[in-house]
């Protein structure tokens, strides 16, 4: 099986990247080449720098945003995860013998 997770690189590199890419005549693909990452990969990067400037279009998330929704989503998993354990270990009292 090949391992279809990529490389991972810094922000500060992804910055640099991009600042590049944005101030060089060459094409994105060149300077991906040059650079040794993937021409999609770096046109992610740029196509994301560009929403967080606010020239993203309707919809796009920011960096920003996107990490709140990341959080996010690990508060509710974490939430529903307690609730189940909370379910679990609860009697329902209608179920209990009665004694009279």
């Amino acid at each position: 099986m090949s391992n279809k997770q990529g490389k991972r690189y810094s922000r500060e590199f992804k910055r640099d990247a991009v600042a590049l890419a944005r101030s060089s005549s060459k094409t994105v693909t060149e300077v991906a080449r040059d650079l040794g990452v993937s021409p999609e990969g770096l046109r992610a990067w740029v196509k994301q720098d560009q929403t967080d400037r606010g020239e993203g279009g309707p919809g796009e998330l920011t960096s920003t945003e996107r990490e709140e929704l990341r959080r996010l989503r690990r508060q509710n998993l974490e939430q529903q995860r307690s609730i189940e354990v909370l379910k679990k270990g609860s009697v329902d009292p209608l179920a209990l013998p009665r004694f009279s």
